[in-house]
């Protein structure tokens, strides 16, 4: 709060400066252009009445030239600002007034450092080299059954797009078929279920198998489609889990036999990991968080190559809700490294554990008085760091946006991410008192520091430009899809654009109305020259007369 009023004040200072110079700059060089045209007479008198001659002998010509070269002049200053506006992502004007007005009336300049990041981010898009929009797994995801179903039940309207459902069918052949399946009744059914898009053909197909064999992936299916509460979903994983286990011990012994035999010992690994997954999610969701937590930690343990799960955001979410903050941390140090890639509840997570140590004390009052603590500063750097990972995030945290159910799919510091962390961490950011408030007082000042245009990036790669694109197709149609960061355009392009215009205006009302437009012309330049007048009247009274011509003579 306090350093958006401060950006404000800052803005308003730097409009109000650059209208005085504005217009102090158009009087100074309309009486140089009549002191060039009327060659300063010697005596006031003298110079009113000429001033007063040459008002009344211009032309409407005149004035249609005077306003469309004001016009004309204006538009190339427009054009010019825009150009340096979409190329550097800041107005000229303001960046001049910034640099070098502002520290003459006593304001700070920022925009070294400012520069000095973007070189930074220009360094480290250079060395990183991205995917821009890679669709992920989203470690979150709720059980279609027992959540999303309930949900369209209630509502009436569809929480997954066809294009989320598609991603999770095309994961589901990845992960739980192989070559071999052909060879096993029971998982040729299920390889032709999991290509289904009826849910209830795919549910029937999972009984099918069922009669024939104990069938890992079968129960997986049920528990996630058909169970209608998560208790029901437990159940149907700790079948799956018996099955599964005896799946995996049997393919363990024969993996080195062949490729065949290691295409079926990965299915069965990837088929073992998912259950145990989701059991461990299911206790989370009934309350019986610490069970939740050594189930993930046992299965870190026993499959740490398996990173493509992301299981540690699972745990970083259960250990929260125990407010096992030290564990958090130990989790963040393992995971929060620059070789691997990032996410919102990383970034997010080490931003609420700073602000933990000092949002209970916070004021943006005080703060603004005796500056920021060292503590306070690694919060707020902590907040600028995730909400430049993913911008989107806070308005959900903040409850400005209304949070939808998470779709199966997250695009990486897109809105579908920012929804489905705030979805599960809310909770978490409310239970730490003053966090949202510190939240609340930072996160907009982030937007001035992020690099401009998108193609920069500061501490992260380049931020994504079909972030838009991605999120419109993974969320529902009734969900308004965010798409910040956006950036304002300046005062300066708007009041050049405006005066642009208005000037073009006057050039054509003049052409058209030249008579009626001279008329208010010399009202306007007789106001205009009124307090120039009065002055020099008081100035011929006050000074001698023979000083006033020696001076007039200068």
């Amino acid at each position: 709060m306090a350093e958006a009023a401060t950006g404000f004040l800052e803005q308003l200072k730097s409009c109000i400066v650059w209208s005085w110079t504005y217009l102090w700059t158009v009087w100074f060089f309309i009486v140089l252009f009549l002191v060039y045209i009327l060659r300063v007479p010697l005596k006031i008198n003298d110079n009113l009445s000429s001033v007063s001659m040459f008002l009344n002998t211009l032309t409407p010509k005149f004035y249609v030239a005077l306003t469309g070269t004001s016009s004309l002049i204006s538009g190339l200053i427009l054009i010019f600002e825009w150009w340096y506006f979409r190329k550097y992502g800041t107005s000229f004007i303001e960046q001049v007034s910034v640099s070098h007005l502002r520290p003459l009336l006593g304001g700070v300049d920022n925009n070294s450092s400012n520069n000095s990041n973007s070189s930074n981010g220009d360094s480290d898009s250079n060395r990183q080299s991205v995917s821009e929009c890679k669709v992920w797994r989203n470690p979150l995801n709720l059980f279609r059954g027992a959540e999303y179903n309930r949900y369209t039940w209630v509502t009436g309207r569809e929480p997954l797009t066809y294009y989320d459902m598609n991603l999770s069918a095309q994961d589901h052949q990845t992960f739980f078929t192989c070559d071999s399946d052909h060879l096993r009744p029971a998982d040729a059914i299920m390889q032709k279920a999991w290509r289904e898009r009826n849910p209830q053909a795919r549910i029937s197909a999972a009984h099918e198998a069922l009669e024939i064999n104990e069938c890992a992936t079968a129960y997986i299916l049920l528990a996630e489609e058909e169970a209608t509460t998560i208790a029901e979903a437990e159940k149907l994983f700790k079948q799956a889990l018996k099955a599964g286990d005896g799946c995996y011990r049997r393919s363990q012994q024969l993996q080195h036999h062949g490729s065949q035999y290691e295409a079926q010992h990965r299915r069965d690994t990837n088929v073992l990991v998912y259950i145990k997954r989701r059991l461990a999610m299911c206790a989370r969701r009934l309350g019986r968080t610490r069970e939740a937590v050594k189930m993930m930690r046992d299965l870190m343990k026993e499959f740490p190559l398996l990173s493509m799960f992301n299981i540690h955001e699972n745990l970083l979410e259960a250990l929260l809700e125990l407010q096992a903050y030290a564990d958090v941390q130990a989790v963040l140090a393992k995971y929060d490294d620059i070789s691997l890639p990032k996410s919102a509840t990383i970034c997010y997570t080490a931003a609420l554990l700073k602000a933990r140590a000092v949002s209970d004390k916070f004021s943006p009052e005080a703060a603004s008085r005796r500056g920021l603590s060292t503590a306070e500063m690694n919060a707020v750097e902590a907040i600028h760091r995730a909400v430049e990972f993913n911008p989107h995030v806070p308005k959900y945290l903040l409850e400005m946006k209304s949070l939808i159910l998470p779709p199966e799919h997250i695009l990486k510091r897109g809105d579908s991410e920012a929804i489905a962390y705030a979805f599960f961490h809310l909770a978490h950011w409310k239970r730490v008192e003053g966090a949202l408030n510190l939240l609340h007082c930072t996160w907009e000042g982030t937007f001035r520091m992020i690099p401009y245009p998108l193609e920069k990036g500061h501490l992260f790669y380049p931020y994504p430009i079909c972030t838009e694109t991605a999120d419109r197709e993974l969320l529902p149609s009734f969900h308004e899809v965010s798409v910040y960061p956006k950036k304002e355009l300046p005062f300066f392009i708007l009041f050049t654009a405006g005066l642009c215009s208005f000037t073009a205006m006057l050039a054509l009302l003049t052409h058209q109305f030249p008579e009626l437009m001279g008329v208010f012309a010399k009202a306007f330049l007789s106001t205009l020259f009124a307090p120039l007048n009065f002055v020099m009247e008081k100035v011929e009274n006050i000074l001698p007369s023979s000083l006033w011509h020696q001076l007039t003579r200068i």
